[in-house]
């Protein structure tokens, strides 16, 4: 096995002052997009926020460089999540967006608004449609806080698009919005539309999902239920419905984003900080749809937080993920793992 690593945002350059949220997505192609926010003047969520994007025509040895694709001037606008409908080659980008003061606080008191958009490349990355607000498509009124990803989408085998989010709705009595669920929305046509599939249980929150070999859907949770443990689901028609929560006692996590995906071998990769705290990025692996995770590769002993995960054509395994000697978000690095 070989390990080598890359850092591909680093805080304080071009002109920003923090890199977070890391998207990745190989194309049918073959190139790399690595996606993510990119903060101007501070690392919190809510600010002067753009979407940035480097690509990769080589496997992730060698990139372009850094060029803005989303820019709503002070606004945030982020949270990227790309996939590619693979009939069309279209690469289809979901984010979201709110006003440059809109931090989550006020949005999830009902003072502040969240929007869902799309944009679209037809060039492999290098060139981008503008924004189209899909929000009335996808987001119920009552509805307050809402997020994209972080991290890729995935397309199932019957050629369904299916998108990982989350949101918290409003009681207008005590005007506040909770608790966090996961859900997802869909496209049947491509892309072209977007609706609401099925919402998973109370307490989850940012999400990856994997299509599993029996061709049911399996996703991966961030978990506010007070157990250091990654809350899993399974859907067998689609995203439209899905199971009860379950834990998984072999993921453990700080409350923190994490990624999964399916290898062309058909095993499972899964990435987050592997501790109860904001450190030890470790990447594990599953041979039975994720009921047991023997292999583990940690790629960062220190602060380490948000990943995303890919693989290429020849089998390599990518992580893009945040990092930093005394804060988990110094810099996005990107680890490719040859030969596990």
């Amino acid at each position: 096995m070989r390990v080598t690593k890359t850092d591909l945002f680093a805080a304080g350059t071009n002109g920003y002052h923090t890199y977070r949220i890391p998207a990745l997505l190989t194309t049918r192609e073959g190139t790399v997009l690595a996606f993510c926010e990119a903060r101007k003047n501070g690392p919190a969520d809510a600010g002067d926020i753009d979407v940035a994007l480097r690509r990769s025509f080589d496997g992730g040895v060698t990139w372009e460089e850094m060029r803005l694709i989303a820019d709503e001037g002070t606004n945030t606008i982020g949270n990227p999540c790309p996939v590619q409908d693979r009939r069309t080659g279209r690469i289809w980008l979901l984010l979201c967006r709110n006003a440059e003061d809109g931090h989550e606080r006020d949005i999830l008191a009902g003072k502040a608004s969240r929007d869902v958009l799309v944009m679209w490349s037809d060039d492999d990355g290098g060139t981008w449609s503008g924004p189209r607000d899909i929000t009335a498509e996808v987001k119920r009124p009552g509805w307050t806080w809402y997020a994209t990803g972080p991290g890729h989408a995935v397309q199932l085998a019957d050629g369904r698009l299916v998108v990982p989010c989350n949101h918290a709705v409003l009681d207008p009595d005590a005007g506040v919005s909770g608790p966090y669920r996961s859900h997802v929305i869909v496209s049947d046509d491509g892309g072209e539309t977007w609706r609401l599939g099925g919402i998973v249980g109370d307490g989850t929150n940012e999400c990856m999902l994997a299509e599993l070999a029996d061709c049911s859907l399996y996703i991966n949770m961030r978990s506010y239920h007070g157990r250091h443990r990654r809350a899993i689901a399974y859907s067998r028609d689609g995203g439209e419905t899905w199971s009860d929560i379950a834990w998984d006692e072999a993921l453990t996590e700080p409350v923190c984003q994490g990624s999964v995906i399916a290898g062309p071998d058909g095993r499972l990769l899964f990435a987050n900080p592997a501790s109860e705290r904001r450190e030890k990025l470790t990447v594990k692996r599953s041979a039975d749809n994720g009921r047991t995770w023997p292999e583990a590769l940690l790629l960062e002993e220190g602060p380490s937080a948000y990943s995303d995960l890919a693989v290429t054509a020849d089998g390599t395994v990518l992580c893009m993920y945040e990092c930093g000697r005394h804060s988990p978000y110094e810099r996005l690095t990107l680890a490719r793992i040859q030969d596990w």
